[in-house]
C-alpha cells in the first residue's frame, strides 16, 4: 500500500522575518552543556514561492562564502522542518543579512539552523504547531549537539543535556551585573578541527575539577558575578585546543592573569570575557589590544534574553503579530 503524499506546502506569497542571536558555548568548564545567547543577530526574510523555485540573497561579512543553492544551511533546515511535520517543501526566497561572524566560535551554524526552523514555524503558523521540544529536537538533529542551538532558540543561559527522550534544556536568567565582551580575530577555526583536538578520555581529577567549576559557574552567572574568574576555569578542552590557536591562548591566559573571566568562545578562536561590570569590559579591551599581534575586534554585548523570534513580514507593515519562541 502506498503511503499518503505529504500535505500541501505553505501558501505562496506568505513571508516571515526571523532574528536569531549569536551564542557562546561551553563558557569554560561547561563543555557541550552550557551556552549563552548574546546580543548579536542574524536577520532573515523568508517567503514561500511556488514549488521548485529557489532564490537566495546573502549580504554581510563572509557572504561570498555562503551557498546560494539548496545546500544553504538555512534552506536545508527549512526543508528538514517541513519533512518532519509531513508538509511539502514550498519554493523559497531567502534574504539573509549576516552579522554573526562565521567560524569564530559564536554559533553561526547553530544560528542558521535555528533560523531555518523558525522560518518553517512561521510559514506553517496556523497549520502546524512547533513547540519548544520539537524545535530543540530538530535543531539538535541538524547541528549534532544542543549547547549552541538551545540558547539561540530560547535566549539567556541554557543548560542542555540528552536523555532517553532526546535533547532537554533549562533556561536561567543571568545576573544583571554580568557584562560580556567578545574579542573576535580575523582568523577562523572550523569546529570539526577544534573538536578533534579534545581527548576522548580524561583523568578522574580533571573530571571532578570541571564538575565543581560548572556547578560554581551557574551560581556565578545567576547570583554571584564576583566568582566568575574561579568558576570559568577548565581542564577538559581549552588546554588541548590551545596548540591550534596560540594567539587565542595567549590572550586568554593574560586576561585571566589580570583577573578577567576569559574563556574560549565555543570552539574558538574568539575569546569571551564575562566581566562583572561595564567598566571592567573597557579595561579588558585595552589589555587585549596590547597582548598579541593579532588584531582583536572588541564586541561589547549584552545577554540576549528572548532567543530567536519569527514574525509575519510585509513590505508595507513590518510590525504585525509575533510568533516568538
Amino acid at each position: 500500500m502506498r503511503s499518503a503524499p505529504p500535505s500541501p506546502a505553505a501558501v505562496p506569497g506568505r513571508a516571515v522575518a526571523v532574528r536569531v542571536p549569536a551564542t557562546s558555548a561551553n563558557l569554560g568548564p561547561g563543555f557541550d552543556t552550557l551556552g549563552l545567547a548574546l546580543s548579536l543577530y542574524d536577520e532573515l526574510v523568508v517567503e514561500a514561492l511556488g514549488e521548485g523555485e529557489l532564490r537566495v540573497e546573502v549580504t554581510g561579512p563572509g557572504a561570498d562564502q555562503v551557498p546560494r543553492d539548496a545546500s544553504n544551511l538555512v534552506v536545508r533546515a527549512i526543508a528538514y522542518a517541513f519533512e518532519a511535520v509531513g508538509r511539502r517543501m514550498p519554493g523559497i526566497a531567502l534574504s539573509t543579512r549576516i552579522v554573526i561572524p562565521h567560524g569564530r566560535g559564536l554559533g553561526s551554524s547553530g544560528a542558521a539552523v535555528v533560523a531555518g526552523l523558525l522560518a518553517a514555524r512561521g510559514l506553517l503558523a496556523g497549520d502546524v504547531e512547533f513547540g519548544p521540544s520539537l524545535l530543540l529536537r530538530l535543531a539538535t538533529e541538524l547541528e549534532g549537539h544542543p549547547d549552541n542551538v538551545a540558547p539561540a532558540l530560547f535566549g539567556g543561559l541554557t543548560i542542555a543535556w540528552m536523555d532517553e527522550n532526546g535533547p532537554q534544556y533549562k533556561k536561567l536568567l543571568v545576573h544583571r551585573g554580568v557584562s560580556p565582551v567578545v574579542f573576535v580575530p580575523e582568523s577562523t577555526m572550523p569546529t570539526r578541527i577544534s573538536r578533534e583536538l579534545t581527548p576522548l578520555q580524561v583523568t578522574r581529577e580533571d573530571a571532578v575539577f570541571n564538575v565543581s567549576r560548572s556547578a560554581l559557574l551557574i551560581a556565578a552567572l545567576t547570583q554571584s558575578p564576583e566568582l566568575l574568574l574561579a568558576a570559568t576555569d577548565d581542564k577538559l578542552h581549552q588546554n588541548y585546543r590551545a596548540q591550534a590557536m596560540p594567539d587565542t591562548d595567549a590572550l586568554v591566559r593574560r586576561l585571566r592573569q589580570e583577573g578577567f573571566a576569559a574563556v574560549l568562545s565555543g570552539a574558538g578562536p574568539s575569546v569571551l570575557v564575562l566581566a562583572d561590570g561595564p567598566g571592567r569590559r573597557l579595561e579588558a579591551a585595552r589589555l587585549a589590544a596590547s597582548v598579541t599581534n593579532t588584531p582583536w575586534e572588541a564586541q561589547m554585548l549584552a545577554v540576549d534574553f528572548k532567543g530567536g523570534t519569527v514574525r509575519e513580514y510585509t513590505e508595507a507593515a513590518r510590525q504585525p503579530a509575533s510568533h516568538a519562541t
